[in-house]
C-alpha cells in the first residue's frame, strides 16, 4: 500500500504541500489538468526550483488576476458549489469539501458566527481553492492510500492578515490543530497557515514518528518566507511493509456513555447529529445498570482530535453527566467511490479494496432510495441492479 509521510520541520502551507508533491514526482501538467476541472478562470499555476538555506525544493506560484477575482468574498456554499459541480473524481470532491467545511467551522467559532456566514478571506481566495483541491487531487493521482504526519512546527510571534495583527498560530489554525502534536522553537513568523493546517489535519490519519515504510521518492515544497531554518516541507512517499496486500491501519477514539433515564425518541436526533458532525460511526448497545435498571450505552467512533466535540455532544444532548473515552487501533479496507450510469440515472457506488482486490461493493443508499421513488421501482430491485452493474 502506497503511503506518504509529511515532515513539518518548518511548518506547512497549501503551496508548500503542492510543491512537495510536485518535487516528489507529480507532473505539473497532470496537476493543471485536475485543477482545470474546477472551471475557474483568470489564474495561473507554475513551479520553479529554488534553494532554501542550502536545500533545493519546488516552489509553487499561483497567480490570480486581482482585477477579476481580488475583491470577491466567497461563502462556504459557493466553494462547495464550485467543487461539487466540477468533473473531479467523487473522492477528491468529498475530501476537498471536508477541508473547506473544517475551515468554515473554525472561522465561525473564532468570529462567533454561523459557518455559512463566514466570509473567506485568505482561506477562501482562489489560490486557497487551488491549494486545497490541488493537494487532494495530487495525492489521488500519486495513488497514495494513507497519510501520516510529523509533529508540526507552528512558529511564534505575530502575523498580519485581513483581520489585523494576530498571534501565531493564528486563532483558526490553533483550533484546527487541537489534539495534534505541535511545537515551537522560537523561530519567528507563521510557519503553519490555516490552509496547511486544514489539509493535514483532515487528511492525515496519524501524527507522530515516521511509520515503517520503504521510501521510493522524497520531495521538498518551498514556502515564500525565509525564517531562520529552511522554509521547506518534506514528503516521503513509499510502500508500507505489507505492500498492497493488507488493509489500512488507523487510530480512532471511542467516546461512550451509559444512559438509563432518557426518552428513546432523542436517540434518533442524537445519531443524526453525530453523523452530521463527522462521526465515523455511532451505535447503541443494551446494558444492565445499577439498581437493575435497563439502559443504553451510546458509542461514538471519531478521530482522536475530535474527542472534545463529541463528548460535549453527549453531555448536552443526553441526560448523562459523564463520558469516557479511549484510543483504539483498527484495520480497514481502502475506499473508492465511483459514479456509474444505471437505468435509473447516475448512482454512487462505494468499493471496499484490500490490495488489488475488491472485497465489497455497496451502492449509495440515498441515491438508490431516490431512484426507487422517482421510477416507482422496488428499492431492492434498484440496489441489486446497481450492484450487478458495479461488478
Amino acid at each position: 500500500m502506497k503511503i506518504a509521510y509529511f515532515d513539518c520541520f518548518s511548518g506547512a502551507s497549501g503551496d508548500m504541500i503542492l510543491g512537495a508533491l510536485l518535487d516528489a514526482g507529480l507532473p505539473l501538467a497532470s496537476l493543471k489538468r485536475e485543477i482545470a476541472k474546477l472551471r475557474l478562470e483568470h489564474y495561473d499555476i507554475d513551479g520553479a526550483r529554488v534553494v532554501k538555506r542550502g536545500i533545493s525544493g519546488t516552489q509553487v506560484m499561483i497567480t490570480i488576476d486581482q482585477d477579476y477575482d481580488g475583491h470577491r468574498h466567497r461563502h462556504l456554499r459557493h466553494i462547495k458549489e464550485i467543487i461539487s459541480t466540477s468533473s473531479l473524481d467523487p473522492a477528491v470532491k468529498e475530501r476537498s469539501i471536508s477541508i473547506f467545511s473544517r475551515l468554515a467551522e473554525v472561522e465561525a467559532q473564532v468570529h462567533n458566527i454561523d459557518a455559512e456566514a463566514v466570509h473567506f478571506h485568505e482561506v477562501g481566495a482562489m489560490d486557497a481553492i487551488v491549494d486545497v483541491v490541488g493537494a487532494v487531487a495530487g495525492l489521488h493521482l500519486l495513488g497514495i492510500k494513507q497519510l501520516f504526519c510529523s509533529p508540526i512546527h507552528v512558529g511564534s510571534g505575530t502575523v498580519t492578515c485581513a483581520h489585523g495583527v494576530l498571534p501565531v498560530p493564528a486563532p483558526a489554525t490553533a483550533l484546527l490543530i487541537r489534539g495534534l502534536p505541535v511545537y515551537a522553537t522560537g523561530v519567528k513568523g507563521e510557519l503553519l497557515t490555516p490552509t496547511g493546517a486544514a489539509i493535514l489535519s483532515t487528511l492525515c490519519s496519524e501524527f507522530g514518528s515516521m511509520p515503517s515504510m520503504c521510501i521510493e521518492s522524497i520531495g521538498y515544497g518551498a514556502g515564500m518566507s525565509d525564517p531562520g531554518i529552511p522554509n521547506l516541507l518534506r514528503v516521503c512517499i513509499g510502500d508500507s511493509p505489507g505492500g498492497e496486500a493488507g488493509p489500512e491501519t488507523e487510530q480512532v477514539a471511542v467516546v461512550e456513555t451509559n444512559v438509563d433515564d432518557m426518552t428513546p425518541q432523542i436517540y434518533d436526533y442524537l445519531m443524526e447529529m453525530a453523523l452530521t458532525m463527522g462521526a465515523k460511526d455511532i451505535f447503541l448497545s443494551p446494558v444492565q445498570m445499577k439498581k437493575n435498571r435497563p439502559g443504553t450505552m451510546v458509542t461514538i467512533l471519531c478521530l482522536p482530535r475530535e474527542v472534545s466535540r463529541f463528548a460535549e455532544l453527549l453531555l448536552s444532548e443526553t441526560t448523562s453527566i459523564g463520558v469516557r473515552w479511549h484510543i483504539e487501533n483498527r484495520l480497514k479496507a481502502g475506499r473508492e467511490i465511483k459514479e456509474i450510469m444505471t437505468p435509473y440515472g447516475k448512482i454512487h457506488v462505494k468499493y471496499a479494496i484490500i490490495g488489488d482486490g475488491i472485497v465489497n461493493i455497496a451502492p449509495e443508499y440515498d441515491d438508490c432510495k431516490n431512484a426507487a421513488i422517482k421510477h416507482h421501482v422496488p428499492l431492492k430491485v434498484v440496489m441489486e441492479t446497481v450492484r450487478k452493474l458495479a461488478e
